[in-house]
């Protein structure tokens, strides 16, 4: 699915950090306001930050995040520890169409910043994948694009990179338009999710964000 290269890591990396107290945090207090304990799968975790931000939170939440991207998957396990959230926090390269978990097994599933860089049918694969490892009455939450990058601070990121990755970043950004950059639309996002078997669900189109709220039927008999 899709992956950022590996070699802009550092470039990324440097973005997210600049936003922790304002994307990762906001998103972190509604997860937490959803969820107060349980297991949530984060996939397309990037270096971990919002897994950290939720722990912070409800110290009764585990989380497993994934990444294709294996340079992203090192940076969230440093970071991990540096936060002292190691034990509640597991790092894994893994792709979101082949969630290696047992079916109904995560309470929540969430995603940021990753669809718009899918085809529709890969969209509808990860949904189903999803509803596969969650449990009876579980959420999966997809937000995008993700607001972090309309609240980076671009001219302070530029500076904080160095030569060789704002040369990287440029070449890439040359390539860019070869590859799959669709911003989903509500009605677009209904139709998928009309061919899985979630059937409640909220979609909110807000500026410059998508909000897929889908919960998979049944109780938890865990709660």
């Amino acid at each position: 699915m899709a992956r950022i290269p590996g070699i802009l890591a550092s470039v990324y990396d440097k973005a997210a950090m600049m936003v922790i107290g304002s994307y990762y945090s906001q998103v972190a207090d509604e997860i937490v306001s959803e969820l107060k304990s349980g297991t949530i799968l984060d996939v397309g975790t990037g270096p971990g930050y919002l897994p950290i931000e939720i722990v912070k939170r409800a110290p009764a939440i585990k989380v497993d995040g994934v990444d294709l991207t294996r340079e992203f998957i090192k940076i969230a396990q440093e970071n991990s520890i540096r936060a002292g959230f190691a034990d509640k926090l597991h790092f894994e390269v893994m792709d979101a169409a082949n969630i290696r978990a047992e079916d109904n097994f995560y309470d929540m599933v969430f995603s940021s910043g990753m669809i718009h860089a899918l085809r529709s049918q890969r969209v509808a694969k990860f949904m189903k994948e999803c509803y596969r490892v969650l449990k009876p009455g579980g959420r999966l939450w997809i937000f995008d694009p993700a607001r972090v990058h309309s609240e980076i601070d671009r001219k302070a990121w530029w500076a904080s990179l160095n030569f060789r990755e704002k040369f990287l970043l440029r070449f890439y950004n040359l390539l860019k338009p070869f590859g799959v950059n669709h911003y989903y639309s509500k009605e677009e996002i209904m139709q998928i999710i009309a061919d899985t078997d979630f059937d409640i669900y909220r979609v909110e189109e807000g500026d410059k964000e998508i909000k897929v709220k889908l919960r998979k039927p049944g109780e938890n008999p865990d709660g």
